[in-house]
């Protein structure tokens, strides 16, 4: 049958079974938005105040469910409010699809109103990008860019499409979407073998937890990993869920805000096995000296990860899930106990802690975990509070903490929670933002409103960027260089203004109603919880140092 570009379009996405796309339609698009008219039914359009949060929300649905994301928007400026999500997407392996449209085959190269060249913008943030200008190209490069975002080490993709590509018709012939199985090809039995003969050999393990065992879906083999060998586990930002936050085993997050415990064990380890992870420095701090005692077992499904910012002494190539499977058919069980006690004195000596006499962030989100019984997807925008909610909320399971961990992106959360709600209707989805990251993405909670996703935004509102002043107060003498608010602004009253529910706390007492109401509302709603200027996030190693000096209150004090 012949169909326009654009019915093409639409074709594909049905084929590939997305239900849910995010937006922002213009001009070049128009033919493909006129096409989602006539399927509203059967693919629901999100429409967003803005085109970055646009990426957002399908980097949120897609993080949620594991589902590939879908964004569209058109040319020029529309093109290039998405590049922020799409980087974000891309540093920390979310698979997207973005669909732009530009100006017709005859306008290209000519400065034409509102053309860019956006897959050349977006080619080292992406997996793959291309412009079709051919409407004949379109149905095989659509199938071609939901296998290449789904399949390794996900990621995003971006096709640009001509309007004209988008006028003309061709025949279409419909599909079956091509399988998208797990990596194995690369995993060979010397290097499992090898594994399997480190862990055997040593007596003090640690397995270090990442995002790709939340990509991988390998949280049970990585639970049965840690308590057959008697490992102690630590995390990464991106790899919360994968071991369940309230296992004896778990130590907490690595690295910079990571607990001193976690820290302390991977110094004193002879063996640490790294599942899904890539070794950011603020995971590692000082490389020279990170896990300078231990062997390193890497097992990844990106051979470009092995040695880059690490060098380990063994790898497995591959999905981490399968490769973890036959590790664990070789493994048997061992006692370590003492190592274990020893870890456990270490947790029980360096608990995290904080100011328990006034209102805090740490406190808000103790009290959200309690209230929500641990059940609820958390977004974060960036900085302090992220932190935070890293520390404080104890996550069970894998995508239920969805947050800008390589890009760090400022305005990420409240999008991506749009994205997790409409993934996942019956779960509580609450983002936990700064008042700095606040004043970057407020816009969206009129599209939250208007579309009826029922979101809680909580606002940790200390009227400065809490991180970045943290930094001038520790490192930079205290001088606090365009960190401070002054305007005064009334977040309830911006809530309410677009259709919000608007809540604030200043103190202790009345958090626990505002999260309650906040849990029964029928629409969104702004927490804007009132926290003290000069509340700050420990434990924290100073960039470029070892992650075992990480100090805290306690230290500077003494």
């Amino acid at each position: 049958m012949k169909l326009t570009g654009a019915q093409i379009v639409i074709e594909c996405l049905k084929e590939q079974g997305v239900d849910t796309v995010f937006g922002y339609p213009g001009g070049t698009i128009l033919n493909i938005y006129d096409e989602l008219y006539k399927h509203s039914r059967e693919i629901r359009h999100v429409l967003t105040s803005h085109e970055q949060g646009a990426a957002h929300a399908a980097d949120g649905y897609a993080r949620s469910t594991g589902r590939v994301g879908v964004v569209m928007a058109t040319s020029g400026p529309g093109a290039t409010n998405l590049v922020t999500g799409i980087a974000t997407s891309y540093m920390d392996s979310v698979p997207v699809v973005a669909f732009t449209c530009n100006v017709g085959r005859n306008l290209l190269g000519k400065d034409s109103f509102q053309e860019v060249d956006i897959a050349g913008i977006t080619m080292p943030v992406t997996k793959y990008s291309t412009i079709v200008k051919d409407v004949r190209d379109l149905a095989p490069m659509i199938r071609r860019a939901f296998r290449i975002a789904k399949s390794g080490r996900p990621g995003p993709v971006l096709v640009d499409i001509t309007k004209d590509a988008t006028a003309d018709t061709c025949e279409y012939v419909p599909g079956v979407p091509e399988q998208v199985l797990p990596s194995t090809e690369t995993i060979r039995d010397a290097d499992i073998d090898a594994a399997c003969d480190m862990i055997a050999e040593c007596e003090r393990p640690v397995i270090f937890v990442g995002g790709g065992a939340v990509i991988s879906g390998a949280q049970d083999e990585i639970r049965e990993l840690a308590s057959r060998i008697g490992a102690p586990v630590c995390d990464t930002l991106m790899g919360k869920g994968a071991f369940p936050g309230t296992d004896p085993l778990y130590m907490g997050m690595l690295g910079m805000h990571g607990t001193k415990t976690a820290n302390k064990a991977v110094h004193m380890c002879d063996l640490l096995i790294a599942c899904g992870v890539r070794f950011s420095d603020r995971d590692t701090g000082k490389t020279s000296a990170f896990a300078h005692q231990a062997k390193i077992l890497h097992l990844d499904v990106d051979a470009a990860e092995i040695d880059k910012n690490v060098i380990t002494d063994r790898s497995v190539v591959g999905d981490l899930r399968e490769s973890l499977t036959r590790i664990l058919a070789k493994t048997e069980k061992k006692d370590r106990s003492g190592w274990i006690a020893e870890v456990t004195e270490h947790s029980e000596r360096y608990p995290l802690k904080y100011d328990t006499a006034k209102l805090t962030g740490p406190y808000v989100i103790e009290r959200l975990y309690e209230l929500t019984k641990g059940d609820a997807i958390v977004t974060t925008d960036v900085g302090q509070h992220q932190m935070w909610a890293a520390q404080y909320y104890k996550y069970s399971a894998p995508r239920t903490f969805l947050t800008s961990g390589g890009l760090g992106t400022m305005g990420f959360g409240f999008g991506a929670a749009m994205g997790a709600k409409v993934g996942n209707p019956d779960r509580v989805v609450v983002n936990i933002g700064g008042d700095g990251c606040f004043r970057m993405n407020m816009n969206e909670v009129i599209s939250a409103v208007r579309n009826g996703i029922k979101v809680i935004e909580i606002v940790m509102n200390n009227d400065v960027l809490g991180m970045v002043r943290q930094w001038q107060h520790l490192f930079y003498g205290e001088r606090y260089s365009n960190t401070v608010f002054s305007d005064g602004i009334d977040f309830v009253k911006i809530a309410e203004g677009m259709g919000a529910l608007g809540i604030r706390v200043e103190k202790k007492e009345d958090v626990d109603a505002a999260i309650m109401t906040a849990l029964s509302a029928d629409r969104p709603v702004v927490i804007d919880v009132r926290i003290d200027r000069d509340d700050m996030v420990f434990p924290m190693a100073p960039s470029g140092k070892p992650i075992e000096d990480a100090f805290d209150q306690d230290d500077m004090e003494f």
